[in-house]
């Protein structure tokens, strides 16, 4: 097991972490996946390239911010199932500032609470660590399975507007620390 610091987490089930090198074909077949991107975006799946701009878009938001979006890995297998972790929303400008607390996994994650664990952790890696005193979620209509995450964190439905940049209805959801 590598040595946990600030930027690593464990559940039960899952260790979350920074984004390794070798990540990518694992992150680049999760958002190849047209189910798994169905709600992000614009619903595009995403190529190895625009995979690996998303990671190092991720890593920089580490480096400059000290918080963002972990690497999920199955600590049975070491399989990276997808992410979980904190991000700045600015798709979403009537609800800056903020920080998003969001998720993404791999078709064969679906349905094990898997998002749910990961997203606790985070929820209360963020209570104990970060200097935040809000987090919220942005839910596409639509996407139910999201919602009940979101539920299941403590999060309540704040607003129901539309994403600028695709004109999608969304839902922000969110929660006090």
């Amino acid at each position: 097991m590598p040595d946990l610091d600030a930027t690593s987490l464990e559940t039960p089930r899952l260790l979350l972490r920074r984004w390794h090198s070798d990540d990518l074909d694992g992150f680049a077949a999760v958002n190849a996946q047209p189910e798994v991107m169905r709600y992000i975006h614009d619903g595009r799946t995403l190529d190895r390239a625009g995979t690996a701009e998303r990671v190092a878009t991720y890593q920089r938001h580490w480096d400059e911010q000290g918080f963002g979006l972990y690497a999920v890995q199955i600590k049975e297998t070491g399989e990276l199932a997808g992410f979980t972790g904190l991000a700045v929303p600015t798709f979403l400008p009537e609800i800056m500032p903020a920080v998003e607390i969001g998720w993404r996994l791999g078709r064969a994650y679906w349905g094990r609470g898997l998002a749910t664990e990961a997203a606790q952790a985070v929820v209360a890696h963020t209570r104990a660590e970060l200097a935040l005193r809000r987090l919220v979620s942005i839910h596409v209509v639509g996407n139910e399975a999201s919602a009940r995450v979101m539920v299941k964190l403590g999060m309540s439905l704040e607003r129901e507007t539309v994403q600028p940049d695709t004109g999608r209805r969304v839902r922000v959801y969110a929660m006090d620390l």
